[in-house]
């Protein structure tokens, strides 16, 4: 791979939403560098062992594919799973409409199509530092790497941080909450048939364990009021849990994060141990990150309410749809706020909302994008950072392409060019 000291789109972030834009903006043409600061791409969907995409489908209709769902059915194909026959069955609970795929196969597909794309990638990089370049024709970027500092040019850059980074750095302003929904870490148990455990004498003895203070509810359970384990048990360790430990914006809420997690899988393992039933128990994976929910979030030249959302407000600017549930995870542990969508109803997403408010050359997309908290518990979810992340690739693609600000870009066009790359692109008001 030879890098480049002058980049047509940079793109911050290898997770969801980062993958796809830079494979979006690469097939477009432009001149791509990704930058991740793990060694593995993909995000939640990988690092954070959330393999299950979704939603891609609603009221029986597909309304989000292009790139996302081209990785989706390429790991299918690659690991010999078929499509699930679920998506037009509208009595379905939300989540039977997730795409379950193989983690690993997954990691490396990402890998493969954004080489396939052209785009260049760096892996262990962070961003360090952004400055404009004169007459905010671009920005100048600083990166951490395993060899120190070094600096590069982009022409456009894309935020697929999660957690807003090269927002804050470039100086533009963020929503900060004062509290933030719990992150969870997602592992695997072996070593128990989860049908022949007593549920209710597992709990009654973890009722026990946590009185002692040697665990927690939320250790095995999304409600701590009302704690079971069933969830964590029969998934086998796979999304189950409530970790709470402040925001994870900068490395050191998300340092207390990764231990906090750790911790509480080693809590749960111990009082196991202890029971009938649980005498081979094994850790057979351990997802290197917590997933989190929530964080931060741009304050964008648009911004979606709740209202807007649940409405299937239609916007002049619309770049991709989205589909979730209202789904706010309490930061107290106690379960979540759920409310689902009207029948019919498909919410859609502004390009104003992945552009920070008084920005030149600069996008955001995935879990960021410009939203009120309930908003977001909804936007936030892979298929959907997916679908933000290819229109911010589509769109810093054309930016350069016509020299302009991407707020300049006629949305006819964009439309077009995701349309070209097989995205599903909303009516316009």
């Amino acid at each position: 791979m030879r890098m480049l000291k002058s980049y047509d789109v940079v793109v911050l972030g290898g997770g969801t939403a980062g993958v796809v834009a830079a494979i979006q903006a690469a097939r477009a043409g432009a001149t791509t560098l990704l930058v991740e600061k793990s060694g593995v791409l993909g995000g939640t969907m990988t690092n954070g062992g959330i393999s299950h995409p979704g939603i891609f489908h609603a009221w029986g209709k597909q309304i989000i594919a292009g790139i996302g769902w081209e990785l989706v059915l390429r790991t299918l194909e690659t690991s010999g799973q078929s499509l699930p026959d679920t998506f037009s069955d509208i009595t379905l609970p939300h989540w039977r409409h997730q795409v379950r795929l193989d983690t690993f196969v997954l990691t490396m597909l990402c890998d493969e199509m954004v080489v396939e794309s052209g785009a260049n990638v760096l892996l262990h990089t962070m961003v360090a530092a952004l400055k404009p370049l004169a007459g905010n024709s671009g920005w100048e970027v600083s990166l951490c790497t395993k060899g120190g500092l070094t600096t590069i040019e982009g022409r456009v850059v894309i935020d697929a941080t999660g957690d807003a980074i090269g927002t804050a750095l470039a100086g533009f302003a963020l929503d900060v909450p004062q509290e933030t929904q719990p992150a969870t870490l997602s592992f695997r148990l072996t070593g128990y048939d989860h049908a022949a455990i007593d549920y209710e004498a597992v709990n009654r003895a973890y009722a026990e364990w946590v009185a002692s203070g040697k665990g927690k509810f939320t250790d095995v359970s999304w409600d701590s009021q009302n704690p079971r384990s069933e969830r964590l048990l029969k998934t086998y360790g796979n999304n189950a849990n409530h970790i709470i430990a402040g925001n994870s914006r900068d490395s050191v809420g998300k340092t207390m994060l990764e231990l906090e997690g750790r911790n509480s899988l080693l809590r749960v393992y111990r009082f196991l141990r202890t029971q009938p039933g649980f005498e081979k128990l094994r850790i057979e994976h351990l997802s290197p990150e917590c997933g989190v929910r929530e964080s931060v979030t741009i304050k964008g030249k648009k911004r979606i309410t709740e209202t807007d959302y649940i409405s299937g407000r239609s916007w002049e600017d619309g770049v991709c749809y989205a589909y979730y549930p209202i789904d706010l995870h309490m930061a107290t542990g106690a379960g979540l706020q759920k409310r689902s969508l009207e029948k019919g109803v498909v919410p859609s997403i502004p390009r104003g909302a992945l552009l920070p408010a008084e920005s030149h050359n600069f996008i955001v997309a995935g879990r960021a994008i410009s939203s009120d908290r309930n908003a977001n518990s909804a936007l936030r979810v892979q298929a959907t950072s997916m679908a933000t992340g290819q229109a911010a690739g589509g769109v810093a693609a054309l930016a350069v392409g016509m020299k302009c600000d991407p707020a300049e870009v006629p949305i006819s066009m964009l439309h077009e060019l995701l349309r070209k790359h097989k995205a599903i692109v909303p009516v316009v008001a």
